[in-house]
C-alpha cells in the first residue's frame, strides 16, 4: 500500500548496520529483544501512574521508580496494558505474513479486542468497531492525532530491518491507519520505527536524536527542546515531546523511563514508546534486572519469542549488508 503524502513529507535513507561484522548477528538479536522488552517494561512502569499529574505522583510515591502494579486499572505488579498487547497483535500479524495488508492487521486487532484486554483506547475502539460495522480496514482521515498507532509499532521496526526505506515506511503507516489516520500520527509512527531500527543497528543516541530532529524539521509541532512536557495527553505531539525530551536528557535505559513516567499523564504509553526506543539502543543485556524479574512472565516470554521470530528475515538482510554471518 503506497502512501505518497508521507513519502513527500519525510524522505529518508534506509539505516545501515553499525556493528562490527563479527558481532552483527548477536547484537541485532539482543537489541531487537531489548526493543520489545523495553516497551513492556515502560508500559508496566508507567501504568501505575497513568492519568496522575506530576504533583500527584510526588505525593503518592516521591519518585516513582519501581514496577509495582496498581494504578487506575488495578494491575498486578509487572502486568502490561494495551500498549504491549497491541504490539503483540502487530507482531503476530507480521509472523503469519511477512507483508501484512491492512486487512491482516485489522483482523489481528479484532481478535485482540475480542480477547477482552485490560484497556482499549477510544480511537482504537472506534476503528475496530467501524471495521466490524463496515468491513473497511482503514479509517478515513481524522483530526484525532492519537498515540495508539505509535505505541504498538516496534514489531514493524524489527521485522523490516534492512528493508528498503519505502517498504518500512509503508508498513508502519499501514498498521497505523487501521485505527489512526492523521499526518502527525503518521510522521511520529514512522519516526519511532526509524529510531528503533537505528538503535537495533548500533547507531546509538546520536543517530536516534538525529532522527528526532528530522521529525521536527518535517513537522515543527514536535519541537522538543524547550519547556518540559508535563502531564502529556494521548495527543501524539504531547506524547512525542515527553518521549524525546526524556531520551535527550538521560544517559541510560532506567533513567529515561523513570524520567518520562514521572511526568504523568498518559504514562503507560510514553513509557512504552520510550522503552522501545531506548531498549533498542541498549539491548536486552543492559535492561534492569530488578524490573525484568517483576515483569509478567507471559509478557516477557512473548517479547522474546516474537522478537526472535521477527528478527530472522531482517537479520539475514542486515548481516549480508555487513558481511557477517548468522
Amino acid at each position: 500500500m503506497a502512501h505518497p503524502d508521507e513519502a513527500r513529507a519525510m524522505p529518508w535513507p534506509a539505516p545501515q548496520i553499525a556493528w562490527p561484522p563479527a558481532e552483527a548477528a548477536e547484537r541485532i538479536r539482543a537489541h531487537a529483544r531489548g526493543a520489545l522488552l523495553g516497551l513492556a517494561l515502560g508500559d508496566a512502569l508507567g501504568a501505575t501512574v497513568e492519568f496522575m499529574t506530576p504533583r500527584e505522583i510526588r505525593t503518592h510515591y516521591g519518585r516513582h521508580t519501581q514496577i509495582r502494579g496498581g494504578g487506575w486499572l488495578k494491575l498486578a505488579p509487572g502486568q502490561v496494558t494495551d500498549d504491549t498487547t497491541m504490539a503483540f497483535a502487530v507482531a503476530e500479524a507480521l509472523i503469519r505474513n511477512r507483508q501484512p495488508t491492512a486487512e491482516d492487521y485489522t483482523r489481528a486487532f479484532d481478535a485482540w479486542m475480542r480477547s477482552k484486554p485490560v484497556d482499549i483506547g477510544n480511537t482504537v475502539r472506534r476503528g475496530i468497531t467501524r471495521y466490524r460495522r463496515t468491513g473497511e480496514a482503514c479509517v478515513p482521515p481524522s483530526d484525532d492525532a492519537g498515540n495508539g498507532a505509535t505505541m504498538r509499532c516496534a514489531p514493524v521496526a524489527i521485522a523490516l530491518l534492512g528493508a528498503p526505506a519505502d517498504a518500512v515506511r509503508d508498513a508502519a503507516i499501514t498498521q497505523a491507519r487501521v485505527t489512526h489516520h492523521n499526518p502527525l500520527t503518521d510522521a511520529a509512527t514512522v519516526c519511532v520505527v526509524r529510531m528503533i531500527q537505528a538503535g537495533i543497528l548500533g547507531h546509538g543516541i546520536r543517530g536516534v536524536i538525529a532522527l528526532a530532529h528530522e521529525l521536527v524539521k518535517a513537522q515543527p509541532a514536535f519541537h522538543f527542546r524547550g519547556k518540559p512536557q508535563l502531564n502529556p495527553s494521548g495527543y501524539i505531539v504531547d506524547t512525542m515531546r515527553a518521549v524525546l525530551q526524556a531520551i535527550d536528557i538521560t544517559d541510560n535505559f532506567e533513567a529515561a523511563l523513570i524520567e518520562v513516567v514521572n511526568r504523568g499523564g498518559d504514562a503507560d504509553t510514553t513509557g512504552a514508546i520510550t522503552g522501545a526506543i531506548v531498549g533498542a539502543m541498549h539491548g536486552e543485556m543492559h535492561l534492569p534486572q530488578h524490573w525484568l524479574i517483576v515483569l509478567q512472565e507471559k509478557a516477557a516470554t512473548c517479547c522474546r519469542d516474537h522478537s526472535d521470530h521477527l528478527c530472522e528475515t531482517g537479520l539475514a538482510r542486515c548481516t549480508s549488508m555487513s558481511g557477517g554471518t548468522t
